[in-house]
């Protein structure tokens, strides 16, 4: 996935300001894409010099005004092709794992506590999905677009679950004599 297509879906969801996207990222999105405030606004402007996007007509010139964006055809066509590309799963790169492995080669001082700490935040994402999925998907959607969206919360919801298991297999295996 990229920033730009990540854009693009969420002006398609709802057109919006650049402070609004923003705050729509660290809501939803930014739960799997993440990204600095800089680096959208950034990725506005590429996008809409690419035509892709174009700010919307303001009802009245004000100086200061925030923009507010919508998709073009040539977006929505860009995004289109892009979901109906293939695209291979990434491999696992993540520090927690190589600081284990390291900490096979010089000890485990401190794991303990590292794993512990991890642990209390997968719980919390754990808690934050579900909270989600109570609200926004109770009852179960009728339609494509609300199944898929529940889908990747499920995704989220299943990862989080997967490592509040793994972790505390992990305290357990570090604390055995």
């Amino acid at each position: 996935m990229s920033l730009p297509h990540a854009i693009l879906t969420a002006l398609l969801e709802k057109p919006s300001s650049g402070l609004e996207l923003t705050r729509r990222f660290d809501r939803s999105i930014g739960y799997f894409w993440s990204s600095t405030h800089q680096q959208i606004y950034r990725e506005l402007g590429k996008l809409e010099q690419a035509g892709q996007i174009r700010a919307l007509p303001a009802a009245a010139p004000a100086r200061g005004q925030k923009k507010e964006y919508e998709v073009l055809p040539a977006g929505r066509e860009e995004l289109a092709a892009w979901v109906a590309l293939p695209e291979d799963p990434r491999p696992v790169r993540d520090p927690l794992l190589l600081r284990m492995r390291a900490a096979a080669v010089v000890g485990v001082n401190g794991m303990g506590a590292e794993l512990r700490r991890h642990l209390a935040l997968h719980e919390s994402q754990l808690e934050e999905y579900r909270g989600i999925e109570e609200r926004d998907f109770t009852p179960a959607p009728t339609t494509d677009e609300g199944r898929l969206r529940h889908l990747v919360l499920r995704g989220g919801i299943d990862l989080e679950t997967f490592w509040i298991g793994w972790l505390t297999r992990a305290i357990g295996e570090l604390d055995a004599p």
